[in-house]
């Protein structure tokens, strides 16, 4: 399964993205986690340390691999360099590994807009594309709010593509967007999480502002997933509650697809 989770900043794509990898991984099936936010924190979800975070360096902060790879030294743009260059060694040679699962942290170009045609982006885009349409591993993409970074060849591939939706009025709109941006893509179903839901008025605003979309599962608001983050450690080991709820959603999900 491939699945790609977006929505408005701090709604909790993270925590849903690093407890599906927890619970996919418990099962021994093999996760591929991808934090292919621009402010990455997907490592702190997972519990790992200040100290292994800092060793885990952005594929797009590696300007000497794009440059061996493309040919082409990252921040130009025009020019020559290779469209389809190797990207199949990138996990098990970069990424950090930890039970059954292999963190990948993607990052930006520092120098490089989204939507620049540029070596780095290439680079990265197409490393996304490999991991979801050419990889046997589960694939959990944990993306910004938009979606314009994919391809329309690695979006169509997706199986799952969840929008985290807080009870509000900017998030419903965010989810509303990326509705359109992923039908442009040739995406069949935007599927719906509800998050930091306080009770059942909660779920009935999102289900109201979601129109057609699909409503898979809500996660409670919990002061533990708080805690967890003052602490640093895992909310999958520090919230039973919200594990169980995504499990559900989980559960859903393979339900839905297989």
């Amino acid at each position: 399964m491939k699945i790609a989770i977006t929505g408005k900043g701090g709604v909790g794509k993270t925590t849903l993205a690093s407890i599906l990898s927890h619970l996919f991984a418990a099962e021994g099936k093999r996760v591929i986690a991808v934090d292919a936010d621009p402010d990455a924190n997907l490592a702190s979800a997972f519990g790992i340390s200040i100290d292994e975070t800092a060793k885990i360096k952005p594929i797009a902060e590696m300007t000497w691999l794009i440059e061996e790879r493309t040919g082409a030294k990252p921040g130009s743009s025009g020019g020559i360099f290779k469209l389809n260059p190797r990207v199949d060694d990138i996990p098990s040679e970069f990424g950090y590994r930890f039970d059954n699962i292999i963190l990948l942290v993607t990052g930006r170009s520092k120098e490089a807009a989204s939507g620049c045609y540029c070596p780095e982006n290439v680079f990265l885009r197409r490393l996304l594309k490999h991991l979801i349409t050419e990889r046997n591993e589960i694939v959990i993409v944990d993306m910004e709010a938009g979606i314009e970074h994919l391809t329309r060849g690695t979006a169509e591939a997706v199986d799952a593509f969840i929008v985290v939706i807080e009870p509000g009025k900017r998030s419903i709109q965010t989810a509303n967007t990326v509705k359109e941006m992923a039908k442009g893509l040739g995406v069949k179903r935007v599927l719906v999480v509800a998050n930091k839901i306080r009770d059942k008025k909660d779920i009935d605003f999102i289900k109201t502002g979601i129109g057609d979309m699909e409503f898979i599962g809500y996660i409670s608001f919990d002061d533990n997933i708080m805690e967890a983050d003052i602490k640093g450690v895992s909310p999958y080991n520090n919230s039973p509650e919200t594990v169980n709820e995504i499990k559900k959603i989980k559960d859903m999900l393979e339900e839905i697809f297989f």
